[in-house]
């Protein structure tokens, strides 16, 4: 076991921080607190168990596994510690009161780009507990036991995502498009890996280029792998009204409307709708919700 002690000069919150990289209350990858966390992750040494504390302006961490030492150097990226949120400077109103409130709301950023793009992958035009479902019978079916004492799960490698039939992961409720994005994108792992030393927008082209991977599943990825705050998910199904009803009252709006209501924030998009998802602000619901499907019995 290792183990890593850093002053903190700010608040942290690991709850609202790491939110984006938890995949429900019950992911076998990750257990999240307001001031603990504890996640599985892959690394250039091996797998590790990483658990996080925050306390008395404190954060220590532990790690397991041959990759502890690497996982450990990962944890001020992770916690969002390279993250400048002073960099967001908004007027008088909404955003600046949000931002009061959310003092240790921080951009993570994991490093681990397959790891985010297989998730985004599977949020693709499903709801989010069926994504939930597929991901935890993906990681359970094709992952491993990670390293400590935790009892979590470590996400498939991708020479096993890769080589993985369809019939295989139809059960999963992982139906044919997703899949075959999921298994070409991991046969090109490697290089997909390269994106976290290029800018976010030339990481978001080499994403693109990928069969199945749009503007949305990009921009998942970038705020998750590489921490880019102005990331904007285009072609989400709750995002524009959440965003128009928030800054314009409109309870209403398409992805234009969106991007233009964003527009003044543009290089802090992302940290935007960061705060505005923690707020508890939801637009009206006029219509039926989206449908759960089950595609295992299809």
């Amino acid at each position: 076991m290792a183990s890593l002690t850093l002053h903190l000069d700010a608040p942290l919150d690991l709850g609202l921080t790491l939110g984006p990289l938890s995949r429900g209350p019950l992911d076998p990858t990750m257990k999240l607190w307001a001031d603990r966390a504890i996640r599985a992750s892959r690394t250039s040494d091996g797998p590790a168990t990483t658990e996080i504390r925050v306390a008395g302006g404190r954060l220590t961490a532990e790690a397991w596994g041959p990759g502890a030492e690497v996982a450990l150097a990962t944890v001020p990226a992770l916690v969002g510690l390279e993250d400048d949120p002073a960099a967001f400077r908004p007027g008088p109103g909404l955003l600046r009161e949000l931002a009061r409130r959310a003092p240790g709301l921080r951009l993570p950023k994991t490093g681990a780009v397959l790891d985010a793009l297989v998730l985004a992958i599977l949020e693709q035009k499903v709801t989010g507990a069926e994504a939930f479902h597929g991901f935890r019978g993906l990681v359970r079916a094709f992952g491993e036991p990670a390293p400590g004492p935790h009892g979590l799960w470590l996400q498939p490698p991708a020479n096993v995502l890769a080589a993985v039939p369809y019939y295989r992961l139809h059960p999963l409720g992982i139906e044919r498009r997703r899949a075959d994005t999921i298994r070409f994108a991991a046969s090109r792992a490697r290089r997909l890996e390269e994106i976290v030393a290029m800018t976010p927008p030339d990481a978001a082209a080499r994403l693109q280029a990928l069969p199945g991977v749009g503007a949305w599943t990009a921009a998942e990825v970038t705020l998750r792998a590489m921490g880019d705050p102005d990331a904007v998910s285009v072609g989400d199904y709750h995002l524009p009204n959440l965003v128009s009803w928030a800054l314009a009252g409109e309870p209403r709006a398409d992805d234009a409307r969106m991007l233009e209501l964003l527009e003044p924030y543009r290089g802090q998009r992302a940290r935007v709708i960061r705060l505005l998802e923690t707020s508890g602000i939801g637009a009206p619901r006029y219509g039926p919700r989206m449908e759960v499907r089950s595609i295992a019995m299809i």
